[in-house]
């Protein structure tokens, strides 16, 4: 039997989505930025549901507006019943990666309203994911990769290979805008496609990106078990006044460690690493008295603190 065409298994990866994570009928959105991945998967989506098409104009490339011109009327061309533009103001906060991700997700969160949000990504963009984590020393969560539903994102694509999105504007006949920000270098997912992934394919003889993936997916499960483990442990040491400490020695550390990790995101913490959550563990496995430890703070001008005093973990926020 013949190999399905690319529309084809495009098709199939959205229904199979669909089917396991999505109510029957009703409507969608999904993010275009007028490149292979997302223009294939709109295509597809517009022929399946209603669909919204969502354009971010990151307005840091010369033409940008053009470009998202074009997708709009790509997108309405493909069979979407909407298609918006809309324009976001990038900061500095990360760098330029992060920042424009930011604004994204910022502009798209609240331009799809209730709909779930249809995004690209590709199996080859989770196994940049896990590469980056595992480079970083991010922990187990980091290497886990995208959830393919985190709603309102939904990520039908993450078991499709980045060449069949363009084997797929190819059948449909569409021509995808290619961003140049994806070949320059600066970037250090550019250089994990363009270099490292190729070595590694080199070296272990293929099937890397795959073998990536299925680590996120294999991750995802076990890091899934821990934070619900967690929330039940949370529930029951924490207070208004802070964290029991005497509740907390007794957890397993990768249960404890989740525990920390989301009493800080609830205290305002943020762009949490492992290392400041090994440290504020250590205040309850190797307390000898020491201070705090400073956390990213959501407040700007001020230092997020975790401290321990009276058999409680405590946050404190001080001027910067």
């Amino acid at each position: 039997m013949d190999r399905p065409g690319a529309v084809a298994r495009l098709r199939g990866a959205l229904g199979a989505f669909a089917e396991q994570y999505l109510t029957p009928g009703g409507r969608w959105s999904v993010a275009l930025s007028g490149g292979p991945d997302s223009l294939a998967l709109t295509a597809v989506a517009a022929r399946m549901r209603p669909t919204t098409a969502l354009i971010v104009d990151h307005g840091l490339q010369p033409g940008s507006a053009q470009v998202a011109a074009t997708a709009r009327r790509q997108a309405l061309e493909l069979g979407c019943v909407d298609a918006q533009v809309i324009a976001v103001t990038v900061g500095t906060q990360g760098g330029p990666e992060a920042a424009a991700r930011t604004a994204r997700y910022a502009a798209l969160a609240e331009s799809g309203g209730c709909d779930p949000v249809l995004l690209g990504h590709t199996l080859d963009d989770q196994a940049e994911t896990v590469l980056l984590g595992l480079g970083r020393g991010s922990g187990a969560r980091s290497m886990a990769g995208m959830r393919p539903h985190d709603p309102p994102w939904c990520r039908p694509l993450l078991g499709v290979r980045r060449s069949v999105t363009a084997q797929a504007c190819a059948e449909l006949g569409v021509t995808p805008w290619l961003d140049p920000h994806n070949s320059d270098p600066r970037f250090t997912r550019v250089r994990l496609r363009a270099e490292v992934l190729p070595l590694l394919e080199d070296v272990l003889g293929g099937g890397v990106p795959e073998a990536l993936a299925r680590t996120a997916r294999a991750l995802r499960e076990n890091t899934d078990l821990i934070d619900g483990l967690a929330e039940q442990a949370l529930t029951g040491a924490g207070s208004g006044a802070g964290l029991a400490v005497a509740e907390l020695a007794v957890l397993a550390g990768p249960v404890r460690r989740a525990v920390i990790r989301r009493w800080l995101l609830g205290g305002g913490g943020r762009g949490l690493t492992d290392l400041q959550i090994r440290a504020v563990d250590r205040l309850i496995t190797a307390w000898r008295g020491q201070g705090g430890v400073a956390v990213g703070s959501d407040q700007p001008g001020q230092r997020l603190f975790a401290v321990r005093g009276d058999g409680l973990l405590q946050l404190r926020y001080e001027p910067v």
